[in-house]
């Protein structure tokens, strides 16, 4: 079949992904209001056009075969680019209405991203909001699959293809609860902690990863107690005695005045890291995404400048 010859039609992939969605021909047709007739006719044509067929039957389920998968990976790609297209055109007239899809690591998603949604949401009333509060490795598999327009994060992601922009000090400190033997103790020095157990989040966690990597360098082996999906569950058990955890100052705000928690005087502590901004280094970013970066870097710390215009920063 020569080049000029496949020629996959628009609605016809919209159908397929919407059958790969619902893994059924009745429930698409249902979702697109068509007959269910009409979708098996479009995919018998697409299947036609492919040369393979693109789902196999097994019993009353259908699966994607190997074709299907492929397809359904490029026909994301192809939306995505048109939807890019849109917003550009949509830029290009200046509008601010439109979508804002941001993702965020599960510290920022809970104390840092929601103050800035609501000074965007006052500046832009018009704009569709989304927050997906998820892992970091989660966020950034999302950022590179053009799923979403910024995400933020605390950890400096590794990957080329990004591009990232410090714009908030994110302290970390040791906590434990009140009544623990080092709670008022000055100066503690590391070598204090190696007996103790520390409460982590899961692998994968920024706050984790950075951890590990400064006691490591300061040949400390942390013995990890328990490890917990979240701050907020972190936090509940160090307040009960379990543990002693590393956490950004931002979560545990509410914990140090009511007298739940207290930080640890510890050597090196409290280790300065940032929050980052960060897009695809390709992507166009329509207004709505970049309003809120801008509205991002406008809020930084003074301190962050020379950073944000290049200099050196800390990862």
């Amino acid at each position: 079949m020569r080049e000029d010859e496949v020629l996959i039609n628009l609605h016809q992939l919209r159908v397929f992904r919407t059958v790969a969605r619902h893994m059924s021909f009745s429930r698409a047709a249902e979702d697109m209001i068509l007959s269910q007739p009409a979708v098996s006719m479009h995919i018998k044509h697409l299947e036609e056009t492919i040369g393979m067929p693109l789902f196999e039957k097994v019993g009353r389920q259908i699966y994607l075969t190997d074709a299907g998968t492929q397809l359904l990976e490029y026909s994301q790609r192809v939306f995505n680019a048109l939807q890019e297209t849109r917003e550009a055109m949509s830029a290009l007239q200046g509008g601010n209405a439109g979508r804002l899809r941001v993702a965020a690591d599960t510290t920022a998603g809970a104390y840092v991203v929601p103050e800035y949604l609501g000074i965007f949401r006052q500046k832009f009333p018009r704009v569709d909001i989304s927050l997906d509060v998820t892992n970091r490795r989660t966020v950034i598999e999302r950022l590179l699959a053009r799923e979403i327009d910024l995400a933020v994060i605390g950890q400096f992601p590794r990957e080329e293809e990004l591009e990232a922009t410090p714009f908030l000090i994110n302290e970390l400190a040791v906590i434990a609860w009140p009544e623990h033997k080092l709670a008022h103790r000055q100066k503690i020095p590391l070598n204090a902690l190696a007996k103790e157990s520390f409460l982590m989040r899961e692998e994968g966690s920024g706050t984790r990863a950075t951890t590990e990597q400064f006691f490591g360098e300061s040949g400390i082996r942390v013995r990890i107690g328990m490890e917990l999906a979240s701050n907020s569950a972190i936090k509940q058990a160090v307040a009960h005695g379990l543990g002693i955890a590393v956490v950004p100052r931002r979560a545990i705000e509410l914990e140090l005045r009511t007298g739940q928690l207290v930080i640890l005087d510890v050597q090196g502590f409290p280790r300065v890291r940032y929050w980052h901004v960060v897009q695809l280094r390709d992507r166009f970013l329509a207004p709505p995404a970049a309003h809120f970066k801008n509205l991002l870097l406008s809020h930084s710390h003074p301190a962050l400048g020379s950073m944000q215009a290049g200099g050196p920063h800390q990862e």
